[in-house]
């Protein structure tokens, strides 16, 4: 089974498993998603959750947002982790996309990359979950499992992800990086993973890459 073979196989036993896949961040516009994903850094989308609905009674909009005291901001936040710096960035971005995106979360990789606190693998997520633009994100999560697919030997989750882009087909993007997403959590971990039980390891792993 070569590559090709591998990600056809992948796609199907994913749509077969997850045919429905919602955005695990809970969010109600470009804005709210994007402070949710600057705070997955480093911490489970499930604790995210919990803080985000009062994250949001304070402020669920840039203006709100840029007015509201950082350290109000980074005392909410604090189970997340990494709040200072996380505070600082959500209240410096708000003021930015205000000053210069007319209160609106800008629509291109270039503006979101330059926004404090925001990645390229967030930018990615804002891209394709808020405005339907076809991206890849690739987490340490993703990268660990494309790895163990053999899709890929990418030292790095840049490299993973263009490796990702090669083989599976553009329209496939945004919903596999979230199915890839939810299959590593029910059947894939990182630890104590069972190479026999896994419906994608199982098949592919035991494989050689030609």
């Amino acid at each position: 089974m070569n590559k090709k073979q591998k990600a056809t196989f992948i796609v199907n036993k994913l749509e077969e498993l997850f045919p429905e896949v919602p955005i695990p961040l809970d969010h109600k516009d470009a804005y709210t998603l994007l402070v949710a994903v600057l705070l997955s850094a480093q911490c489970t989308d499930e604790r995210v959750n919990k803080v985000t609905p009062y994250l949001f009674e304070l402020a669920d909009n840039p203006l709100e947002m840029s007015r509201a005291p950082v350290e109000k901001i980074k005392e909410i936040i604090r189970p997340c982790g990494l709040s200072p710096r996380k505070s600082q960035a959500i209240s410096d971005l708000s003021k930015i996309i205000i000053e210069k995106h007319q209160g609106q979360v800008p629509a291109t990789f270039v503006d979101l990359e330059a926004l404090p606190g925001v990645g390229h693998k967030t930018a990615s997520v804002v891209m394709s979950q808020a405005f339907g633009f076809p991206a890849f994100p690739v987490d340490t999560h993703i990268h660990r499992l494309a790895q163990r697919w053999g899709l890929t030997q990418g030292k790095n989750v840049e490299q993973t992800e263009a490796d990702l882009k090669k083989l599976f087909k553009k329209e496939l993007w945004n919903k596999l990086h979230l199915q890839i997403i939810y299959f590593g959590r029910k059947y894939c971990p990182a630890r104590s993973h069972d190479i026999t039980t896994c419906p994608i390891c199982s098949v592919v792993a035991k494989t050689i890459d030609k």
